[in-house]
């Protein structure tokens, strides 16, 4: 059985749309010869990959496996061709970038700005995700190069570099009590009521407010979570809540938000804005890098 690009794609929509008339539709050809062909991939794989039903289809075990597998083939093949692409026509090309959220604001503004000016003919393609999810589709091939906020263990294959430092700043209703003084100590918080970053969506952050509040005596007080920056930032102007947040983003905040610097020298207040890539990234994605790194405040 020859495993082809096109058979890979047919069987992909047909988990995706789990159904074969709308995957027949999507990839603008007939039901029959689509259903013929998961069936020939079957039979030279040895087993059933999809489960028939009257209302449509789902992956089986083994079905769920050789999909994900098969979208890192592609992703890999992907890889290749465009690597080759931009050794072949000296730094032209696609860069396929990833990054998280809470990183969107200011840095993304200056790699974006940094490579059109001394890299312009590389087009750089953004994805968003966790960093869970960014880190393995580096390592899968998926993204060329990604940028985490001190992520958790990212695969041992993955190069990591630390690109700048943020350190974290009371965000504080503009009419708080502390909002005009130079310099507080978060403990000074302690009595306060906190919006927390969402654990799921910005698990990092998450983690370092709560150690940060920890280290010197108190849990943050929860009112109320948030699962971007938006969030964060609309619960201390309403007056709410306080919170801590990277001081990079307090130019960014909305009306009604003020920041103020921490006091201190705990690890736990400082943290590291990290890009990951794998050891056989082409002269692009590495050219990339270090521009990035020369670039990067902090």
């Amino acid at each position: 059985m020859e495993l082809t690009r096109r058979l890979l794609e047919q069987f992909l929509t047909v988990v995706d749309e789990q159904h074969f008339g709308r995957a027949a539709e999507r990839l603008s050809m007939s039901q029959p010869p689509l259903s013929q062909a998961i069936q020939r991939l079957e039979r030279g794989i040895g087993a059933p990959l999809l489960e028939r039903g009257p209302r449509g289809v789902r992956p089986t075990p083994a079905g769920t496996v050789f999909a994900k597998d098969a979208r890192r083939m592609l992703n890999l093949q992907d890889a290749a061709l465009e690597r080759a692409r931009r050794v072949a026509h000296g730094l032209e090309g696609d860069v396929r970038v990833g990054y998280v959220s809470i990183l969107s604001h200011r840095y993304l503004p200056r790699l974006l700005r940094t490579a059109a000016r001394e890299m312009p003919g590389l087009r750089i393609k953004l994805r968003q995700d966790s960093s869970a999810s960014v880190a393995e589709m580096v390592a899968s091939g998926a993204l060329d190069l990604g940028f985490l906020r001190d992520p958790a263990p990212v695969p041992a294959d993955l190069i990591t570099r630390d690109v700048a430092v943020e350190r974290l700043a009371a965000a504080l209703p503009t009419d708080h009590r502390l909002a005009g003084e130079e310099t507080i100590g978060l403990a000074d918080l302690r009595e306060e009521d906190f919006v927390l970053p969402d654990a799921a969506a910005l698990p990092s952050l998450a983690q370092q407010l709560q150690l940060a509040c920890h280290e010197v005596g108190f849990t943050p007080r929860l009112r109320a979570t948030a699962d971007d920056v938006t969030g964060l930032f609309s619960y201390v102007a309403s007056g709410l809540c306080v919170s801590a947040l990277p001081e990079e983003l307090s130019e960014f905040a909305l009306a009604g938000v003020t920041f103020v610097p921490l006091r201190g020298t705990s690890p736990n207040l400082d943290t590291h804005v990290t890009a990951v890539l794998r050891p056989d990234a082409d002269a692009a994605v590495q050219k990339l890098l270090d521009l990035i790194t020369r670039h990067m405040p902090g």
